[in-house]
């Protein structure tokens, strides 16, 4: 339960994610893009939009549309779906949209990073210990994503949160955690979902103080990328985590 709650947490700041666009974007993805920061506005308009999407994909699988597809599914799986059943089906639509723009498009960042996210919470929502054997293809494409595009802040999000979540036997990493949270930062300072991830890397970590530094800038946050999370998210686990007292105290 605690890794769900927190996957659902810290994936959610990835959803508006838009490094390198492609100047051929049709207005559809892009309305997508935008809606992702600012869904807390209008959340039924991710299920017409997802309704929008699928059909231009039926008509012409272009990789900006397969790529709108894959993260609107994305937000319509965490955000409208009400059933497990639901959201299995959106974040498979996701996966396998993503899946085809990295086909047509091999050295696109952002296809690899949906294609991994999708998975990730296709095998969250099924359940973390039965989807293991999904963790090769989350950390080949999060790692791609990284590869082509250092300066991508969300795969820096996707990746401190499986080396978080992740069980140390099976290639779980604290250290790691801390440095990809830290290096998303460097590249987007205004991503507060990066820096409660960090914060709760360092709780575990025994640097609690550390950790409240961070969640008092989210807090102070005045320009965040993403304003939904930040409204609807990430200052409610900013504030929950600060009340919660440091272990053994």
């Amino acid at each position: 339960m605690r890794a769900a709650r927190f996957l659902a947490w810290v994936l959610l700041p990835m959803l508006g994610v838009g490094p390198a666009v492609a100047a051929a974007e049709s207005p559809l993805a892009a309305e997508v893009r935008a809606l992702a920061t600012r869904y807390h506005e209008d959340p039924a308009r991710i299920d017409t939009l997802r309704e929008a999407v699928t059909r231009a994909v039926e008509r012409d699988p272009q990789v900006d549309i397969l790529l709108a597809l894959a993260q609107i599914s994305f937000l319509f799986g965490d955000v409208r779906a009400r059933t497990t059943d639901e959201k299995l089906a959106a974040y498979e639509q996701g996966r396998q949209a993503a899946r085809r723009a990295a086909e047509l498009a091999p050295r696109n960042a952002r296809a690899h990073f949906w294609y991994a996210t999708n998975a990730g919470r296709w095998g969250q929502t099924r359940g973390v210990l039965r989807s293991l054997f999904l963790l090769p293809e989350v950390k080949r494409g999060m790692e791609t994503a990284l590869a082509l595009d250092p300066r991508f802040a969300p795969a820096y999000a996707l990746a401190g949160t499986v080396y978080y979540e992740v069980p140390g036997l099976f290639g779980g990493d604290l250290e790691k955690s801390e440095a990809l949270f830290r290096q998303g930062l460097t590249v987007d300072p205004h991503h507060t979902g990066l820096r409660v991830g960090l914060a709760r890397t360092l709780i575990r970590r025994g640097r609690p103080a550390e950790a409240r530094r961070e969640l008092q800038a989210v807090l102070d946050e005045r320009a965040p990328s993403s304003v939904a999370d930040w409204t609807v998210k990430d200052v409610k686990e900013a504030r929950a985590l600060l009340a919660t007292p440091p272990a053994g105290s």
